[in-house]
């Protein structure tokens, strides 16, 4: 058991480091849609990189997630208090949250059951945002090589549940009243191990370095210095957001 935590810390570890933020316009478009700025709830945080955002706009942000080890790697924020709890399972009053927001973890729960408890906490105005992002863009000769590492190298390690990422979260049940949102995008400037890091923080990759017990990145970053020949130089670096946006069908 030691030997699993210690290895789920390190992954929590790798994700707070190479795991994009999102962009504050994403926020500021979300609290815009709320009358009241008390309370949200930021469910599956992770290391709180949406809380901490949120927190600019609600007095209060309850930040929950079912991993102890991501909760340790979360940044600290005087409005966020952080809860290791399943999002299907919230200590929340009813009625009392204004936004609700899922960052790259819907996939992974009892999506009714958690329907279920977020229709309970939302205030009758509030709204509830899920969103994820899939591959990162650079050019076509890199997005072509790591479009490749997604499928094919690391892809037999993905989970069902990964997939509905792929699919831009179209096919996942959302019973509430749906509201078109703007294109969102994360944009970044990385060097060439900073793509590698952020493609070794991916679940997959780390359940191929764990079963076959050797870095794919290793090869990975070979492919990608034919077309990234200075690893010192920044490039662009782009992910579209899926966000799915909704308030209570009253």
């Amino acid at each position: 058991m030691a030997a699993f935590n210690d290895n789920f810390s390190k992954q929590a570890s790798i994700y707070v480091q190479f795991r994009p933020s999102y962009p504050h316009e994403l926020f500021d478009y979300l609290q815009s849609l709320t009358p009241q700025h008390e309370l949200a709830w930021d469910c599956g945080t992770g290391n709180g990189q949406s809380a901490i955002h949120l927190a600019e706009f609600y007095k209060k942000v309850f930040a929950s997630d079912p991993s102890e080890a991501q909760i340790q790697n979360a940044f600290s924020h005087d409005q966020v208090v952080y809860r290791v709890e399943k999002a299907e399972e919230p200590s929340l009053a009813s009625r009392t949250v204004d936004l609700i927001t899922v960052a790259q973890a819907i996939h992974w729960f009892e999506i009714e059951k958690f329907y279920e408890s977020a229709k309970r906490v939302l205030k009758k105005d509030g709204i509830i945002a899920v969103w994820a992002y899939g591959i990162p863009q650079v050019n076509k000769e890199i997005d072509k090589i790591t479009q490749d590492f997604h499928d094919k190298t690391v892809g037999p390690f993905w989970q069902p549940q990964n997939k509905l990422i792929a699919q831009g979260y179209t096919t996942i049940p959302f019973p509430f009243r749906e509201i078109e949102p703007p294109e969102f995008y994360i944009r970044k400037r990385f060097r060439l191990d900073d793509l590698l890091g952020h493609l070794r923080s991916w679940s997959a990759t780390q359940k191929f370095i764990d079963q076959e017990q050797v870095d794919p990145l290793d090869d990975l970053k070979q492919q990608l210095s034919a077309y990234w020949k200075d690893p010192n130089e920044i490039k662009n670096v782009s992910w579209k957001i899926a966000i799915r946006v909704g308030k209570l069908a009253i």
